[in-house]
């Protein structure tokens, strides 16, 4: 496998083979372009493009993957990737050279999210509204797999490209010579934390980024794993903005050719980095556009629906945003954290969709990330897997970034997903209120919930204030100090369980029970009658008092 055609299985073994994918049998069509990249669904027909690159997560046995195999080859895949070691015994062997597709083994520790992200940095191309592949020099625009390896060979040492946040956005071959933690940090694709910490402390960030050459940085402690090996690092700077930074791991000091070599190739670098964030911000601000016209239903939502790929198709609408955001009270550094979260989290989603479906859309509309995902024609089959689609990638990205997902129902035309969006807004809405646990939900889950939303905004529009028993109980707290609209929220929450309600609020039951004949005194509520009870029930639920729902 020599050839390193753009986009072909090739060029992906060139980059990651020595690092993340060992070949276990070679395949047929290891030229050919990768029409895309595929998760393998056991329960589902995943329907494949051309080449189709598959993910196998989950195969173990030789059987089950050579039944894979037979029916990759009648649809023509690429290749195949399983989790190292694959049992390639005598049957395995036989049905993959039968079928024609490659069988590559993935390496322990690397996660398949990461192998996802990282198949998809190789495979992009990066020249956006070019007629063919634009160059400089013999490399294609934005190609900075290539770039990484042009480097090492320069400078005879591996070589990661990072951005500002020490994000791997490229790598050269032969990491092995390199050190453990370059390995993790590759597999990772971010430096690990620890040593970003120490680099910090020393003082190695604010020294790259005031030099105008390389940098040295000695050994790093890591532990069991004894000392780093020493690394040379250089800023990418764009005019007076430093973009990244190039880090070679170098068992000796650079020659000074080798250092003009290593300056030199910031500035080609910075070149396709500049040119990869002008290539993925014209793409976002596209995708969005398209987004939010398909979401709207206006004019032109069935011609935008057909340029993102999804014309025809019976839609769910998944709306993600973050539950802190709900406060109105951040200040302007939590609001800027927030957007930035909501950035990565759009990618994220964008990334997620497209490993799970190869016809699916993400995109960051105002302070929501929604995302559209094709639906089975049964209804009820397809919201519950977007159910699972979402849970999964909430999973992923952690409970730390405090996203939550909210899906409408299942959209048919553009009319239909205009309505869906509003009821994917509702469901968001609902999850985004204080105490809310459930992190995924439909609106058919939470409808009664998102009544209640609607109505607390027709009281505020309104101003309404409480009227009748509830009234005279808010005032009378307000003027004796008392608590009896707190003692009557915890009967209605207990459904008149004296004994939990007293619980609740922390009091005797004997004292509960006072309080409760005393606010049905000073209410005039007849709390053995259910229209009173439920009246009293919706003006707690639908307005505040002192604050709080």
């Amino acid at each position: 496998m020599n050839a390193h055609a753009h986009g072909s299985l090739a060029r992906v073994l060139h980059h990651l083979g020595s690092t993340l994918l060992d070949v276990v049998h070679p395949g047929a069509r290891d030229t050919e372009d990768i029409g895309g990249l595929i998760i393998h669904d056991p329960v589902e027909d995943s329907a494949l493009p051309p080449n189709a690159l598959m993910l196998g997560v989950g195969l173990r046995e030789p059987e089950e993957i050579a039944r894979l195999l037979k029916e990759l080859g009648r649809r023509r895949a690429v290749a195949l990737i399983v989790r190292a070691p694959v049992p390639l015994d005598a049957g395995l062997a036989a049905a993959a050279e039968a079928s024609g597709v490659g069988v590559l083994g993935l390496t322990r520790g690397a996660s398949w999210v990461q192998v996802t992200a990282l198949l998809r940095a190789v495979l992009a191309e990066g020249d956006i509204g070019a007629d063919g592949p634009e160059t400089l020099g013999s490399t294609l625009f934005g190609d900075l797999f290539a770039v990484a390896n042009a480097i090492a060979a320069l400078i005879d040492a591996p070589v990661t490209i990072e951005d500002r946040h020490s994000r791997v956005l490229a790598f050269s071959g032969q990491q092995d010579k390199a050190d453990a933690s370059r390995i993790e940090t590759i597999l990772g694709r971010q430096v690990p934390e620890r040593f970003s910490r120490m680099l910090a402390s020393r003082g190695v960030f604010r020294d790259l980024y005031r030099s105008a050459g390389p940098v040295h940085i000695p050994p790093l402690q890591d532990g069991s794993d004894g000392p780093t090996v020493p690394r040379v690092a250089v800023a990418v700077r764009a005019g007076d903005e430093a973009i990244g930074s190039i880090w070679a791991a170098v068992r000796e000091p650079l020659s000074p050719q080798r250092s003009l070599a290593l300056q030199d190739a910031a500035k080609v670098v910075a070149l396709h980095m500049l040119r990869l964030r002008a290539g993925a911000d014209v793409e976002r601000r596209l995708r969005a556009d398209l987004m939010s016209t398909a979401l709207e239903g206006r004019a032109g939502a069935r011609e935008a629906l057909s340029r993102l790929g999804l014309a025809g198709r019976p839609l769910v609408v998944m709306a993600l945003g973050l539950r802190d955001a709900a406060d109105a009270g951040a200040s302007v550094g939590e609001d800027a954290s927030a957007t930035t979260e909501r950035e990565r989290l759009a990618d994220a989603l964008a990334m997620h969709l497209g490993a799970v479906h190869p016809h699916s859309a993400a995109a960051l509309l105002g302070d929501t990330v929604y995302g559209l995902v094709p639906a089975q024609q049964d209804r009820d089959a397809g919201e519950e897997r977007a159910v699972r689609i979402a849970a999964d990638f909430l999973d992923r990205v952690g409970a730390r970034t405090g996203a939550v997902i909210g899906l409408g129902p299942t959209g048919e035309d553009a009319g239909g997903l205009a309505r869906a969006r509003s009821g994917a807004d509702l469901a968001l809405r609902v999850l985004r209120t204080e105490g809310a646990e459930r992190r995924v939900a439909r609106l058919a889950d939470v409808h009664v919930e998102a009544l209640l939303c609607e109505l607390r905004d027709i009281v505020a529009a309104r101003g309404d204030q409480f009227t009748g028993p509830i009234a005279r109980l808010a005032a009378y707290d307000e003027q004796r100090r008392s608590n009896l609209i707190e003692t009557l929220r915890a009967w209605l929450d207990a459904f008149g369980d004296i004994n939990a309600a007293a619980a609740a609020v922390h009091v005797h039951p004997n004292t509960f029970r006072y309080r409760l004949h005393r606010l049905a005194e000073v209410g005039g509520i007849d709390l053995d009658n259910p229209e009173a009870r439920f009246a009293a029930m919706l003006q707690l639920r639908v307005m505040p008092v002192d604050g709080h729902r």
